[in-house]
């Protein structure tokens, strides 16, 4: 004969199943979890140091591998020479003031352009900036040789600037 069956009672509650919702959310869980695992970014690079390990005594071991001595570049004994600096050459004008100004003022392309300014003719920019130039390396040279335009010519013109500003004609 075969034992009788124990009749159910209501004290032992059956376990609830889990919704879907419930599962889902315990995956996502399971799931964050795991992804966390292994070390932070750079943390070999810049290692977490404990806490407690630091009484000040004790240097900080550095987890990178290799050798910190500094590695000599040059043998023992051996000196670098040093580049010996040579004196800049100076440059010799090719051509004394008085030979140069003599030179511009015979010049035929200054005597054209001039001419073509008292005639009225606009000038292009390259011969303007030329003309320009060429004036002004003239009064360079003038200056050096102590040549100066008329000193009553300069006088009158200051004299000239003076009426007008005061106002008197």
């Amino acid at each position: 004969m075969k034992p009788a069956r124990k009749p159910q009672t209501s004290a032992a509650p059956k376990a609830k199943r889990k919704s879907h919702e419930d599962k889902n959310q315990e995956a996502r869980d399971r799931k964050r979890d795991k992804k966390r695992r292994g070390h932070a970014a750079g943390s070999r690079a810049n290692p977490v140091a404990p806490q407690a390990a630091k009484n000040g005594a004790a240097k900080e071991k550095d987890p990178r591998i290799g050798s910190k001595k500094p590695v000599p570049l040059l043998k023992e004994g051996v000196t670098v020479a040093k580049p010996i600096k040579k004196a800049p050459v100076e440059q010799k004008p090719l051509m004394s003031p008085e030979e140069e100004l003599a030179m511009l003022e015979n010049d035929e392309r200054l005597d054209n352009l001039l001419d073509r300014l008292e005639n009225g003719e606009m000038l292009s920019a390259d011969d303007q900036a030329w003309l320009d130039q060429t004036l002004d390396r003239i009064d360079v040279l003038m200056e050096q040789l102590g040549i100066g335009l008329d000193d009553e010519e300069e006088d009158e013109a200051d004299v000239d600037m003076y009426r007008l500003l005061k106002g008197e004609q």
